[in-house]
């Protein structure tokens, strides 16, 4: 593992960032525009708000297990916008561990996430205020509330203060005098999509290391010192980086931390409850973004389609994209050179990690050479046995599990079980192995071939759903695909397809099945095909297997 002797926290670099490049713009979105300088000193003002209301840390790390926390907890549980980015560097400052609130749960699932956080502060916006209405009672630890405004006509909450109005009071505040440690929390729950969410604890150090810039993506080489990073975003150029996916998704979160840590200034859509490609495309020409982040198919067709209607019309200049970078969901062949096709001068990235992981692996598609599920594999990345008993080697025969070291989580919250299978020591290094099966080949590259949670075992054969949902996806009529299995007599599960078609066009199962055929054995093969108007997802455009699950069994 490269490593360094700096243990980083979050204030310390953004204070040194902002110092380097003050005026430079941080977040863009619409009309509003606010500078490295501006957003910190907001951040701060709000941290000073949290201080006052006694939120912090209560009790340090060395004297917790790794499933224990010791710091007040903040829900965000918010659209993208400066608000979230500001919440997120505030809570580092006050010493209060974020973590994310997905905004599609309905009470039950809200209520969950919070007492099993036992956050004791909320951020929200006004459109959701009446579902926190509904389960603040249920929750006594519950005791701030921070309302942020917005077109829903919502009134504010008794009891909450308006955001806008704890920032202003946070400036008359004198800023909280705390000593961050490289311990302090950075948590982040789980989809739920496969299973009940569960809270990663992240020390801020590790989380940094991995997936906030802390070291080079493609070398691995970590940053030394504060010093050394504020040095390099000075004479950086200052690229912009366009975040479609919900802030609310891990992954969304490190792009803007990464952002930060590296110097460009990050680019929001003026629509933010809903992915309007349209709005991205014209966001793209004015802005004059460089980068764009999409989750999966579920982004990059939509992208695509309104890319090339705007030239059509002759409405939009896309030419400054130079990178489409995927993360969090499969991004297909298919789509991926549909990509290509109509941005032929840019790079597709596609990323692999996890909440328990952080960044992993990479893999760039360019014109002429596009593929999908193997990866350039990130310094700390392998592959374990089946039995958790050591790492193979590469070139090894079977299957095993992808597993990360150095830099991982300390535990799930309040799980020490769970802690213990997920995060295990193989051979007296402790790893991070969440259930993703992997070859590591010959070659070196790590093979991908799906979260065995969601794997399909149809007669004794492991199918992976990824496979078969890219083969499915590859034909023109599909808009959207998840494929799942459901309970069989005779195989003990068969596999079925939940598909989505694209508007105005048309595909029956038999024409679909045989298309697949053309790329996969025929064991593989989906027995049932259920047509949906649209395929449910998380905000963040992961599957949502529970879901389709449902679909498939109800059908």
């Amino acid at each position: 593992m490269s490593d360094t002797t700096t243990q980083f926290t979050v204030p310390a670099v953004a204070r040194a960032v902002a110092a380097a490049i003050g005026d430079r713009e941080l977040l863009i979105q619409g009309d509003q525009r606010f500078s490295y300088a501006q957003l910190i000193e907001r951040s701060n003002h709000l941290a000073a708000y949290l201080h006052a209301q006694g939120l912090g840390c209560h009790t340090e790390r060395s004297d917790l297990a790794g499933h224990e926390v010791g710091q007040d907890l903040l829900g965000l549980y918010a659209y993208n916008g400066n608000e979230f980015v500001e919440a997120l560097l505030g809570a580092f400052q006050a010493r209060v561990a974020p973590f994310n609130v997905n905004f599609r749960y309905v009470k039950a699932e809200l209520q969950y996430l919070l007492a099993d956080a036992g956050a004791t502060a909320l951020l929200y916006h006004a459109a959701f205020a009446p579902r926190v209405a509904e389960i603040r009672g249920d929750l006594p630890q519950l005791r701030v509330l921070i309302q942020i405004p917005d077109d829903s006509g919502n009134e504010l909450l008794d009891g909450a203060v308006d955001y806008e109005t704890a920032i202003a009071l946070g400036a008359q505040l004198s800023a909280p005098e705390t000593d961050h440690s490289p311990d302090d929390l950075y948590v982040l729950y789980t989809g739920g999509t496969t299973g009940m969410p569960k809270g990663v604890l992240w020390r801020q150090h590790d989380i940094f290391m991995t997936s906030f810039g802390g070291r080079n993506i493609m070398t691995g080489e970590p940053a030394e010192s504060v010093d050394e990073i504020a040095t390099r975003v000075a004479e950086g150029p200052g690229t912009k980086l366009m975040i479609l996916p919900p802030l609310i998704h891990g992954a969304a979160q490190w792009s803007v931390m990464t952002a930060l840590t590296s110097g460009q200034s990050v680019v929001f859509p003026t629509v933010v409850d809903h992915l309007d490609a349209d709005d991205v495309v014209r966001t793209i020409e004015r802005e004059q973004v460089s980068v764009v982040t999409v989750v999966g198919d579920a982004m990059a067709r939509p992208l695509v389609a309104a890319i090339e209607k705007a030239r059509q019309n002759g409405t939009a200049d896309v030419s400054s994209l130079a990178v489409v970078a995927n993360g969090g969901a499969l991004l297909t062949p298919y789509v991926k050179q549909r990509l290509i096709e109509v941005l032929p001068n840019a790079l597709v990235i596609d990323g692999v990690g996890s909440s328990e992981t952080g960044a992993q692996m990479h893999h760039l598609s360019t014109t002429g050479a596009v593929s999908t599920g193997i990866f350039n594999a990130g310094p700390d990345t392998f592959v374990a046995a089946e039995d958790l008993g050591a790492m193979l080697q590469p070139g090894h025969e079977g299957n095993g599990w992808l597993a990360q070291r150095g830099y991982v989580p300390l535990g799930y919250k309040g799980d020490a079980a769970k802690t213990a299978k997920t995060f295990p020591v193989i051979g007296g290094v402790r790893y991070a192995v969440p259930g993703d099966r992997a070859r590591h080949r010959a070659d070196g590259s790590i093979e991908l071939l799906g979260r065995d949670s969601v794997t399909i075992n149809s007669g004794g054969e492991k199918i992976f759903v990824e496979e078969v949902e890219t083969a499915i996806a590859s034909h023109p009529a599909v808009a959207d695909v998840v494929v799942t299995g459901r309970p069989s007599e005779r195989w003990g599960q068969e596999v079925v397809a939940v598909v989505a078609l694209a508007e105005a066009a048309h595909a029956d199962a038999d024409e679909l099945v045989a298309h697949a055929a053309q790329s996969l054995a025929r064991y593989k093969l989906p027995k049932a095909v259920v047509f949906r108007p649209v395929v449910e997802r998380s905000p963040s455009g992961k599957a949502d297997y529970r879901w389709a699950r449902e679909q498939a069994e109800n059908a």
